[in-house]
């Protein structure tokens, strides 16, 4: 969705996200579908730096690991130090956890990350919708995710309120 918005992508894929990737989605291709495909380790990276013209950043999905290191600032990575950048520099940033059950640490680093001006946005399914499959469960998440980062993707369905036949 963002290359046919003609959005420059950069992609950074930590080794437990590959891993898990492999697993849950094993015929996926990330590298693919990005301009520039950066090693999680190359802090020398142009994205590393916030003179490199970055609108914003999404982190799809976030570990709680990688939303603990952005909320401490402990940019141990490129994947965290990119979030780190975006952080400083006044960007959006957006981190999709996926962890449930939380505990009160995970949510602590929630609050952490949102006062630096992260915005938090779970991948939760919207059934209001009336999906009829698991990709249109995806398609919503991920078009609301892209509108967090100011990208408007032509054909979404947005809420216009509850039909009068259901009102009280």
């Amino acid at each position: 969705l963002l290359g046919a918005a003609g959005i420059e992508r950069h992609l950074i894929v930590s080794p437990a996200a590959r891993r898990t990737a492999a697993y849950e989605m094993p015929d996926v291709e990330f590298d693919k579908h990005a301009d520039v495909v950066h090693h999680h380790r190359d802090i020398g990276a142009s994205i590393a730096s916030g003179s490199y013209p970055v609108d914003a950043m999404l982190v799809i999905p976030c570990s709680v690991k990688t939303l603990g290191a952005i909320a401490a600032g402990v940019s141990e990575n490129l994947l965290v130090r990119a979030a780190d950048v975006t952080l400083k520099e006044r960007r959006r940033l957006v981190l999709c956890v996926r962890e449930t059950p939380l505990h009160l640490g995970h949510l602590r680093a929630m609050v952490t990350a949102t006062e630096i001006g992260a915005i938090i946005a779970p991948p939760v399914p919207a059934f209001y919708t009336a999906p009829e499959s698991v990709d249109d469960l995806i398609d919503h998440s991920v078009t609301r995710m892209l509108s967090l980062i100011g990208v408007e993707v032509p054909g979404t369905a947005q809420w216009q309120g509850e039909p009068a036949s259901l009102r009280r």
